[in-house]
């Protein structure tokens, strides 16, 4: 479409994108189950989760204007801000050109009806020693600021093995002879708006719905390194055996969350 594409009032489009991240571990004991689920806890608090949507406020280009957070018991967290939006200075490259979004230095906003969310979920099986770190995160834009500028940051804030994400533009604005605009920029997929680096060490599938502006993709971390997956204990410590039945579950668990089904 048009870069300068002029609009009858206010743009009315929202745009919204969606992320599950995940970690997955290995911690064979109750002890270290609970102590996987009390790191995650505190690494992964209220306060953190804050500033960490503070930071894809200012990369999306807009300004807190209220902030609601809480730690729960026995685990998890919530924060939702509510943020501002300003017009963009001809200077500055469109929110919405494919490619990784930069940290700015400054930003200034105004302008409500947009926010963003993260919701925490630690949890652990009993039987079989894996336990999982989930983060649900939200960001809702209208007006001229995207979400599709955090991802990067977002992805690179904690350890994801595996990531899905969804982006949306919802509603419909118009231009200045009345014609509706269901989208206002182009977009083949949330892949265009990936780091070099981030494409490397994942592996990645789509699955678009054009016609409905929605777009949709998985993403699986390639490398895998026992080590990094075992809690409480090293690799040193176990037996052949004992490694590759972990490993195998690790890799089971990461599979069945990356193809959303049980597999045998």
């Amino acid at each position: 479409m048009s870069d300068n594409l002029r609009l009858h009032g206010f743009n009315n489009l929202t745009s919204s994108l969606s992320f599950n991240i995940y970690d997955i571990c290995y911690a064979k004991t109750e002890e270290q189950r609970a102590a996987y689920i009390d790191y995650i806890d505190e690494l992964y608090n209220a306060e953190r989760l804050t500033q960490i949507l503070k930071d894809v406020t200012n990369i999306i280009g807009a300004h807190v204007l209220n902030i609601a957070r809480q730690d729960y018991e026995p685990h998890g967290a919530s924060v939702t801000i509510l943020i501002a939006e300003h017009e963009l200075e001809d200077s500055v490259p469109a929110q919405t050109e494919p490619g990784p979004g930069p940290l700015p230095e400054t930003v200034v906003a105004h302008l409500d009806k947009s926010h963003v969310t993260v919701h925490s979920y630690p949890e652990s099986h009993p039987d079989n020693g894996i336990s999982t770190f989930r983060l649900d995160i939200d960001v809702s834009t209208c007006g001229h600021i995207s979400p599709l500028k955090a991802l990067n940051y977002l992805i690179h804030s904690f350890d994801s093995d595996i990531v899905t994400m969804d982006y949306r533009v919802r509603g419909f604005t118009r231009d200045v002879d009345g014609k509706k605009l269901f989208i206002d920029h182009d977009i083949t997929s949330i892949q265009d708006y990936l780091a070099d680096d981030t494409k490397q060490a994942y592996q990645m599938i789509d699955v678009n719905v054009y016609q409905d502006n929605m777009f949709h993709t998985k993403m699986l971390l390639k490398d895998f390194e026992l080590d990094n997956y075992l809690f409480g204990t090293s690799r040193r410590d176990i037996t052949f055996e004992e490694a590759r039945d972990i490993e195998s579950r690790l890799r089971k668990e990461m599979l069945e969350i990356f193809y959303s089904r049980n597999l045998d």
